[in-house]
């Protein structure tokens, strides 16, 4: 099958690389899924289907894993033919396993938190639409209106979660109608979105048609409110956490391999520990006499490390960004004259988030880093921004992912691009970070600092994720016992420094979004770990971007695979 790319027709699939049968067959499943999918479509820049949705509904989920079934069992008819073949086995037998399991036992269907729900992807998915000419500006307007019938899948699978013995929690369900009763409001999202596509519209463009799409959107996300309070809320559990078995089913789909969960628990508590630690060295070194926290504040304050505006931070998140290109290319990463363009924006919504969209196959739309503002920030510390500017960027996601795509004429397209896990991806970003450190980057003291409270916001990601879901114990420093939203965010504030609004989103994503959080520390260690076996292997033959650029052509990858394609 080939797809319509919104930039310059159809893209062949073929490459250099003869495809083998199981290239074929990655294909073809990943053909058949985007094909199911107008959200994926719109992430990859396909100009088909772009005023639909998703199925949402059980029968869509029920397609999915069909689909895996199917391609499973015709994998095992398959013999891989080099070393590609096999990775790719390996990695579409990892995966596809995952999505069956997840579907026999139910786990698939609700998908009700804070930051990745089915009205969530709806909404952000809008971000990346194009809007140059007056059609596109239309195709937008009956997505928009499209939205009512989308959600109502939604809805069912959420009731069928509910039936299948696996209930969303109160806590879920008050932090989305929250969330949504924002983005109704005069003023929110959708009034937003409606104000920049009217803004300058071309000639062509149907207001009207624009402004039904709007209510339309108004209308469901009001009914999604009533629903989700009226429906849902009464068929929630009022615990948190999914318990152990439910767990671990999700922690190795986002991490990509199977871990022990009470011993990562432990690791994560002794990982906060040693990095405290180290933060107290610092903070000794940049203003002595002063705690952690207020040298954190001090820097806040100091001009060095100041910028007041939303404006001005996104001016500085791009000239940072150009220049971690401009400056590892050619030494520590030959990058692609398609990845040295990135763009940097401030998102519409404001809960607090910030992500990394990949390019379009043709890279006629760049790879994105968004940044989310809560409404109480009025400023922003360079000191603390940049170790992020690197994870969503360069080496980080940017370099990462865009690789991936690049690589079309030696992957397979489920490998360039359907293959991602949180394990592998957010574990290369979180890795990348550390290694601009490496690189001397952050020998300033204070981005020093900065690098330490992402990576100890990270490990308490860990600690709380694993704590609240497989019911362990809580740290005695918040007064043991069971978790409670409380205890965790009160853990969150010993150990790392945000804005009051970016602890809430943190701490609600942890309870809501069971697995995902701790996929970044765990992918890091694992990715120091294989570097290490690499290293030792290889003794002093062993050349630092020879290795970076053997794992990074590899795509995206379950931890497991990757072990696998780099270790045997």
């Amino acid at each position: 099958m080939a797809w319509t790319v919104i930039a310059e027709g159809k893209l062949s699939a073929m490459s250099k690389r003869e495809l083998t049968a199981i290239d074929i067959l990655a294909e073809k499943y990943f053909d058949d899924s985007v094909a199911d999918s107008p959200i994926e479509m719109t992430g990859l820049g396909i100009n088909e289907r772009q005023d639909e949705w998703d199925d949402f509904s059980p029968a869509g989920h029920e397609a999915d894993y069909q689909r895996a079934k199917k391609t499973l069992a015709a994998l095992a008819a398959l013999t891989p033919v080099d070393d590609t073949d096999r990775v790719t086995a390996h990695a579409l037998n990892e995966r596809l396993s995952i999505t069956v399991e997840q579907h026999e036992t139910g786990s698939d269907l609700d998908n009700l938190n804070g930051i990745e729900s089915s009205l969530h992807n709806i909404y952000m998915t809008f971000d990346l639409m194009p809007t140059e000419t007056a059609e596109q500006r239309n195709t937008i307007a009956r997505r928009l209106a499209a939205i009512p019938a989308a959600v109502e899948g939604w809805y069912a699978s959420e009731l069928a979660s509910v039936a299948a013995g696996k209930p969303t929690t109160l806590r879920q369900c008050d932090l989305v109608s929250g969330q949504a009763e924002t983005w109704v409001a005069p003023g929110g999202v959708w009034d937003k979105l409606a104000a920049r596509i009217a803004k300058d519209a071309p000639a062509g463009t149907d207001l009207a048609l624009l402004e039904q799409g709007t209510a339309a959107a108004k209308e469901a996300t009001a009914k999604t409110i009533t629903w989700l309070r009226e429906t849902l809320r009464p068929l929630a559990v009022a615990r948190d956490g999914v318990g152990p078995e439910r767990y671990a089913l999700a922690s190795a789909y986002f991490v990509g391999t199977r871990v022990d969960q009470e011993a990562t628990y432990e690791w994560g508590k002794q990982q906060v520990a040693d990095i405290e630690a180290r933060q107290v060295e610092l903070a000794a070194q940049l203003r002595p006499g002063l705690s952690v926290i207020e040298t954190k504040k001090a820097l806040d304050a100091d001009p060095k490390y100041s910028i007041a505006t939303k404006e001005e931070f996104q001016k500085w998140m791009q000239a940072t960004a150009n220049n971690a290109i401009a400056e590892l290319n050619g030494t520590h990463f030959d990058i692609p004259t398609e990845l040295q363009t990135i763009e940097c924006m401030i998102a519409p919504s404001t809960d607090g988030g910030v992500w990394y969209t990949h390019p379009t196959e043709d890279f006629s739309r760049p790879g994105r880093m968004w940044w989310s503002v809560t409404p109480e920030v009025t400023g922003f510390g360079t000191w603390a921004e940049t170790t992020t500017v690197y994870h969503e960027g360069v080496p980080g996601h940017h370099l990462q992912i865009g690789t991936a795509v690049y690589q079309k004429e030696q992957l397979n397209r489920w490998r360039q691009m359907g293959g991602w896990t949180s394990g592998h991806g957010e574990g290369w970003a979180l890795y990348a970070e550390t290694l601009m450190q490496e690189l001397g980057y952050m020998d300033d003291p204070g981005l020093a600092l900065g690098l330490l409270d992402s990576q100890a916001m990270r490990a308490v990601r860990v600690v709380i994720d694993f704590g609240v879901h497989c019911h362990f114990e809580a740290p005695a420093e918040v007064g043991g016992g069971d978790w409670t939203f409380e205890k965790a965010l009160q853990f969150f504030k010993n150990h790392v420094t945000a804005p009051e609004g970016q602890m809430l989103f943190e701490v609600n994503r942890y309870f809501g979004w069971a697995g995902q959080a701790p996929a970044y520390k765990i992918g890091q260690k694992t990715w120091l770990d294989i570097r290490g076996a690499v290293r030792e292997r290889e003794g002093d033959a062993f050349d630092l971007k020879k290795f970076h650029t053997e794992a990074l052509n590899l795509g995206g990858l379950s931890l497991d695979t990757l072990r696998y394609a780099l270790l045997g």
